[in-house]
């Protein structure tokens, strides 16, 4: 019964923060969208290593996160590594490629994977400043990539906090650090947690984006003058 609760909030914090993600970027606008290839990039990678698990029985024993081997690639690679059976792989690649669309909508590529970079790192930053060996505040049990899914989603639940003014949609975002700090205290439970971290490091990130688009529209604009002018130049 309590493997059932567990898994039931999980999930549904996971639905909070994918609503929280369809409302930052636009329902009515997701057919518009472009291609996310980051986003599509990274799902690619979450299948690869599935498939690398399927056909070498090493892969595991290889690349996974257990604390007493060795190999500084492992905290990194044992994010690719699925360890809940087929349910549990196949959740863990259909939320990241969902997720980590939404949030390439919203920051842009590059900086959509800097935020699962910092989901994958941070979590084991954490744990050492507190002297934790048992990766207490990563819900990866030497493997999967549910964790850093987790923390990326939760950075456009806090995007959504600070961006709009709809009193729904705020308390709907500020709902994912609520729920996942219940979870943390009442079960023990990692997503809760790292879904914490997320939000707060995408609230600090929300200014980096607003410079990152004024560039990118600086940019544009000039392309376009400069086009303009040779046009006009030309005729």
């Amino acid at each position: 019964m309590g493997t059932i609760v567990f898994n039931l909030t999980t999930a549904a914090l996971m639905v909070l923060m994918f609503k929280s993600g369809v409302a930052l970027v636009g329902e009515d606008t997701l057919r518009q969208r472009p291609i996310p290839w980051a986003a599509v990039a990274l799902t690619a990678v979450a299948i690869g290593g599935v498939v690398l698990q399927h056909s070498w029985s090493g892969a595991m024993d290889a690349l996974d996160s257990d604390p007493r081997k060795s190999g500084w690639w492992r905290v990194v690679t044992s994010v690719f590594m699925q360890n809940g059976g087929f349910f549990g792989a196949a959740w863990n690649i259909v939320t990241l490629a969902v997720m980590a669309a939404l949030a390439q909508w919203f920051w842009r590529g590059p900086l959509m994977v800097a935020l699962f970079t910092a989901g994958i790192l941070l979590p084991e930053r954490i744990d050492a400043l507190f002297g934790e060996s048992s990766h207490s505040t990563d819900p990866r049990n030497f493997a999967g990539s549910s964790g850093a899914t987790y923390f990326l989603a939760a950075t456009v639940a806090s995007a959504l906090l600070l961006t709009t003014t709809d009193t729904r949609q705020r308390l709907l975002a500020m709902s994912v650090p609520a729920a996942g700090l219940a979870m943390w205290l009442a079960q023990d439970n990692g997503h809760g947690l790292v879904a914490v971290y997320g939000f707060l490091l995408g609230a600090a990130a929300l200014p980096l984006a607003g410079l990152l688009r004024r560039r990118t529209a600086r940019r544009a604009s000039t392309a376009t003058a400069t086009a303009t002018a040779t046009a006009q130049t030309e005729a």
